[in-house]
């Protein structure tokens, strides 16, 4: 390409730059003018080029694709993307939820799944994790255990003690840190891990009929990972090992896939299930609640720019379209209107007018208007109800709002006990009947590792009683491990 066939740099508002080299100066060795707006421009422009971090999720990547429906699943759910031969336009992107911006790809934590689907609807989002089950179940402690995995105030450290104080403090963490510290504690690749909404979601079909949902999208490249000192090798050579990885692999055509499997709990089984099916620290048994194919997900687009794609991309799990709705999870409950507060603040009010956050497939026509960044405002009317032939509300496309009934006094309380619940005994069925000898062994040594980094009185001797808790053989395997390999070192 000559000089002649380049396309020419311009100021933001597209006028002509005359130097891209040269500041305005007077006479070639004296000082910049102020008048060069060009340069104030740019350095302003520089000055502005990040938004804030995610508080958690701040690492990550993604792509674009899409979901297309193969199965009929119409009896449990309208909702327009799962309908039989349907394809939907999606997004996705994957995360560490601790580490920030530069943080490595392979440390070990649980992974982000956020998933949009552009319908003529409008957007659905889909916030999960490649764990099917969370470390709380209660939205009040959620800060609080962010707080935990992030740095310390004194020394601005992450700290093991403190993770092993909050988990051994939180009995419900235990399933989910029992998955952490095993082998899908760090993925070989996004690629190859599964996803889910790990929440319980309501489905609603033609007929008003109500059913309970859970997500799982199962890679078909394989469930892989890497061992701690694979992980940490990663880590030191290329700390953006996943970044790449999604990235190249789209690019050589080798496109990743992902089958989507749903449970379906009938809407009356959840009150007297033996567990409660609405706490994110449990699975629902698949030989209660078979998995059932809906559809495929596929990966075939890069992001041609990152941070307007990827970065400002917001995920809100209160983006629902007819046909789905929440449930009485109260971490979901929680998170409908923590996710879009936290993109207000970190993306900007309108946050949702940018290209890739806004319904490609859809018409909006709403009431809000103004504020910073705003460029598509309502027009009069302004408001409603109106004389005027401003948008209405259309009801029937809903039906009736995806509801339950309750009841009660207004408490702070645990959620009502069904007779099998306790917060053990799920990660002692994973350990007992799911891991082998060999992923017990790695399961010692990847928390005896992590322990050892750290971990004081009096939190060390509630992380044993911790596992015990889960399987006494385990707790004391632990114990061996630690408390016997320090011994040695002293000695």
């Amino acid at each position: 390409m000559t000089d002649d066939e380049r396309p020419r740099t311009t100021f933001d508002s597209g006028q002509p730059a005359t130097s891209d080299e040269y500041s305005l100066t007077v006479g070639p060795s004296g000082p910049i003018l102020l008048q060069d707006a060009y340069v104030i421009q740019k350095m302003q422009a520089f000055n502005r080029e990040r938004v804030p971090e995610r508080v958690v999720h701040a690492k990550g990547g993604g792509a674009h694709g899409f979901f297309e429906a193969t199965e009929d699943v119409s009896q449990f759910t309208k909702a327009v993307l799962f309908q039989k031969g349907k394809r939907t336009e999606s997004i996705a992107r994957f995360s560490t939820v601790a580490g920030e911006l530069g943080s490595p790809d392979t440390a070990r934590d649980p992974r982000g799944f956020a998933l949009k689907f552009y319908t003529e609807q409008g957007n659905y989002d889909m916030v999960g994790n490649n764990t099917p089950v969370f470390f709380i179940r209660d939205p009040s402690k959620f800060s609080d255990f962010i707080h935990s995995q992030k740095r310390r105030a004194d020394n601005h450290l992450r700290d093991n003690n403190m993770q092993w104080d909050f988990w051994t403090l939180s009995p419900e963490s235990a399933h989910q840190v029992t998955i952490l510290m095993g082998d899908r504690g760090i993925p070989r690749s996004w690629r190859h891990m599964n996803g889910y909404s790990s929440h319980t979601y309501m489905w609603i079909n033609a007929g008003g009929e109500k059913f309970w949902v859970k997500y799982h999208f199962k890679t078909d490249q394989g469930v892989e990972f890497l061992t701690q000192s694979e992980g940490v090798a990663t880590a030191g050579e290329n700390p953006d090992a996943h970044i790449h990885d999604l990235w190249a692999s789209i690019k050589r055509g080798d496109c990743p896939t992902w089958t989507l499997n749903v449970q379906i709990m009938p809407f009356e089984d959840a009150a007297n299930y033996r567990f409660n099916p609405f706490d994110v620290t449990k699975v629902l048994p698949h030989r209660d609640y078979p998995l059932i194919k809906v559809g495929r997900y596929v990966l075939d687009r890069n992001p041609e720019d990152y941070f307007a794609e990827i970065e400002q991309a917001t995920f809100e799990p209160s983006n629902f379209i007819p046909g789905i709705g929440p449930s009485p999870d109260r971490m979901l409950l929680g998170r409908l209107f923590s996710y879009h507060d936290t993109h207000l603040h970190r993306v900007g009010t309108n946050a949702q007018q940018l290209p890739v956050n806004y319904p490609k497939h859809a018409k909006v026509n709403s009431y809000n208007k103004d504020g910073a960044m705003r460029y598509r405002n309502p027009g009069d009317p302004v408001y409603a109800p109106n004389s005027f032939g401003g948008p209405a509300a259309a009801p029937q496309l809903f039906g009736q709002d995806p509801a339950w009934e309750v009841t009660g006094e207004i408490v702070r309380a645990a959620q009502a006990l069904h007779r099998e619940d306790d917060d053990f005994g799920q990660a002692a069925t994973m350990v007992r009947e799911v891991l082998n000898d060999s992923a017990r062994d790695r399961l010692v040594s990847n928390i005896a590792g992590h322990v050892k980094l750290g971990v004081e009185e009096p939190v060390l001797s509630r992380v044993f009683d911790y596992w015990r808790n889960v399987d006494h053989t385990l707790g004391d395997r632990v114990e061996e491990a630690v408390i016997g390999r320090v011994a040695a070192k002293i000695v």
